[in-house]
């Protein structure tokens, strides 16, 4: 509280009643009264405001350090990043899924590109080649090794850290400050020995559709070159497939997934 004669008092609080003021010391640790008149109450209120403003940027400051500090370790110890319920996301780069108390890692396999044979047989023996072209993106094997029970997973990708001296494969979102990777999550088509990822029709060399199974995935990044993915429905039995979308069209190297049925108790095995 700032007074007309140039001092000032250090007070936790004041009462205005009528002419007098009645604080509460600081200094003195009791409350005291002055007349009201002695007070310049326009530098009193200034003052009150540069404080509460230099204490508003201390407590934004200590939090933006708190934060850089809290971002560091996660970057620098895997094992503090918590992603379910009491489990930590093991170190080291790739796919991770999370099912409640549970995690492991999604392994990597490598799809092909097929020519579908019987569409080829047509263009060869075809008068006229105007037969369309068709080509499957497929894994081998009909099921992954990896079996979740959760209809609901979580998953979270770890990337390594960014160089900045190279240019990442990996397409990056193209919102507006948002680089996180784009990958989708594609529900593949069972045959006899296979599972199909994705189907591409083409005519005269040109690509003319594409046809795949996707399922809406929402990123969030939660860490340093760290992400999350969430679904947006849950997923029905099946085999799955995640992979990065890269600028000339999916990774051909896929996280592989299958989800089982549910089976009741009394069922047979």
């Amino acid at each position: 509280m700032i007074l007309k004669d140039g001092t000032f008092q250090i007070i936790r609080e004041y009462q205005r009643n009528g002419d007098h003021v009645r604080y509460y010391s600081m200094e003195r640790g009791d409350w005291e009264e002055l007349p009201a008149s002695m007070v310049d109450w326009e530098a009193t209120a200034k003052a009150a405001a540069d404080a509460e403003k230099a204490s508003a940027a201390e407590v934004e400051k200590i939090h933006k350090q708190e934060e850089a500090r809290r971002m560091d370790n996660v970057a620098d110890i895997d094992a503090s990043l918590q992603v379910g319920g009491g489990v930590f996301l093991p170190d080291g780069e790739g796919m991770f899924v999370v099912e409640g108390k549970s995690i492991r890692v999604l392994d990597q396999a490598a799809s092909t590109m097929k020519t579908d044979k019987v569409r080829a047989i047509e263009k060869v023996l075809s008068p006229v080649p105007i037969v369309p072209g068709k080509q499957n993106l497929v894994l081998p094997g009909a099921h992954a090794k990896l079996r979740l029970r959760s209809t609901t997973p979580e998953f979270y990708l770890r990337e390594p850290p960014p160089d900045p001296n190279t240019v990442s494969r990996i397409q990056k979102s193209s919102r507006p400050g948002d680089s996180g990777p784009d990958v989708e999550l594609i529900r593949a088509r069972v045959t006899r020995n296979a599972r199909q990822i994705e189907s591409i029709s083409s005519l005269f060399g040109e690509e003319m559709s594409t046809n795949r199974d996707s399922i809406s995935v929402q990123r969030w990044e939660v860490a340093p070159s760290v992400y999350r993915f969430t679904l947006s429905q849950a997923l029905p039995p099946g085999e799955y497939v995640i992979t990065e979308i890269l600028p000339d069209g999916l990774d051909l190297f896929v996280w592989e997934f299958g989800l089982d049925a549910e089976t009741s108790p009394g069922a047979k095995k």
